[in-house]
């Protein structure tokens, strides 16, 4: 009698059934990225070990427990891809994809690998949908960032969801907060498990990351990060709160919360599934402004998110949500200011509700403004500075023929609706 194979312990099928449910959420993501002005990346499936290492983090169980490491016929030391996030960042350098845009906005698709318990929603091989914003420390960029995972989630049919958000500082508030952490835990080792005795020698920011229930009670106990910020980081936050505050984003923020990668900073957030608990997380992510340099890059700042798709799919069948989950640049908003900033916030969150908007993130010159709509191909660029503001009105100019229309601030999505579609 032949043999009868079964997918390997912790993989799954797609079975014929089942791939149109995730073809429709695969191509609404898509749908949101290019709204938001992304660009889609595809990567490898495997890399050099030392990617990972030096970016995912050596200290992270993902890199000490988890990746599917071996050797090639050469002898040289690869790994499946256990994220995504070292890869795209190995690809914008290589390919010295910053020389092209001063910042750079990648989504992607595909499975991720690591050995983990398979459980509910979790896999061995399993499939994640991330974006990345490589360029800018601007806290527009973090506030869009979690914006596009709020909206992707709502958009695709589901409501029992939080988000909860923190800030980790920037490094030396870390360096800070990992050596007031490592005071307060000192004497109470022996309540931890082995895995945070191990964390505590590495990395003790990890051990606010375990799910260990006699852990979790400890953990309670500990100081906040938030006492020992730098007024710059606590601005930055601040700011991210405002924006998320505009765009109306539910969230909460959660001291505690600093995710399971060694490489974030300032911002990091995770938006779970509230009947199911917080440790249902279907996505999250952060700022991560030292890993490009950390694999051998430039000083640069960046954002971004993962979410798993098993674990979506999973929070879409306890909902009993619909199955049915049904390029290019209309309207660059362009702020002249930090207090135009909140303005162009709000007005870029109400036209993606029918527009292909893109938000600039930092303050520069309008003729640079200008001349990024040009390259990006915009039809009309929304620019907002002190005088339109006092004014209440927004000023349109037409990209194509030069002329600039003043608009009230309240009308603006209804003229772009007459004039551009939509």
């Amino acid at each position: 009698m032949s043999q009868k194979f079964k997918a390997m312990r912790g993989t799954h099928d797609i079975l014929p059934d089942e791939a149109p449910v995730w073809r429709d959420i695969e191509n609404r993501f898509v749908d949101i990225c290019s709204r938001y002005g992304y660009s889609e990346i595809r990567i490898p499936i495997f890399e050099a070990t030392e990617l990972f290492e030096r970016g995912t983090g050596f200290a992270t169980d993902v890199v000490q427990k988890e990746m599917y490491t071996f050797p090639d016929k050469k002898g040289r030391n690869l790994s499946l891809r256990p994220e995504a996030t070292p890869s795209v960042v190995r690809a914008h350098l290589e390919h010295s994809l910053g020389r092209k845009a001063r910042v750079a906005k990648y989504f992607y698709i595909g499975p991720m690998f690591r050995y983990d318990r398979p459980g509910a929603g979790r896999y061995r091989q399993f499939h994640q949908v991330g974006i990345e914003v490589i360029g800018t420390s601007s806290p527009t960029a973090d506030a869009e960032t979690i914006q596009i995972l709020w909206e992707f989630l709502k958009g695709i049919g589901l409501k029992d969801l939080k988000m909860r958000i923190n800030t980790l500082g920037c490094k030396p508030c870390r360096v800070k907060y990992s050596e007031v952490l490592r005071g307060f835990l000192e004497d109470k080792l022996e309540r931890l498990c082995g895995d945070c005795h191990d964390r505590f020698e590495r990395n003790p920011l990890r051990v606010l990351d375990c799910k260990n229930r006699a852990c979790k009670v400890v953990i309670a106990e500990a100081p906040d990060v938030t006492a020992i910020l730098c007024d710059e980081c606590v601005e930055h936050f601040d700011r991210v709160k405002g924006y998320l505050e505009l765009a109306k984003i539910e969230f909460y923020v959660d001291p505690k919360l600093v995710r399971g990668l060694d490489y974030y900073t300032r911002t990091v957030f995770e938006v779970f599934h509230e009947s199911a608990g917080v440790d249902s997380s279907l996505g999250g992510g952060g700022r991560y402004d030292e890993l490009v340099e950390g694999v051998g890059g430039p000083s640069t700042p960046a954002v971004g998110f993962s979410a798993g798709l098993e674990r979506i799919i999973l929070a879409l069948r306890a909902e009993k949500a619909p199955d049915d989950t049904g390029g290019g640049v209309d309207v660059y908003v362009a702020p002249m200011g930090d207090e135009a900033t909140g303005v162009a916030y709000e007005l870029a969150s109400e036209l993606r509700k029918t527009h292909a908007v893109w938000l600039e993130f930092d303050q520069r010159k309008l003729d640079r403004q200008l001349r990024s709509a040009s390259k990006l191909g915009a039809r009309y660029t929304a620019i907002i500075g002190s005088d339109e503001i006092a004014r209440n009105v927004v000023r349109l100019k037409d990209m194509n023929s030069g002329e600039q229309h003043e608009v009230d601030r309240g009308e603006v999505a209804a003229w772009l609706r007459k004039h551009c579609g939509g």
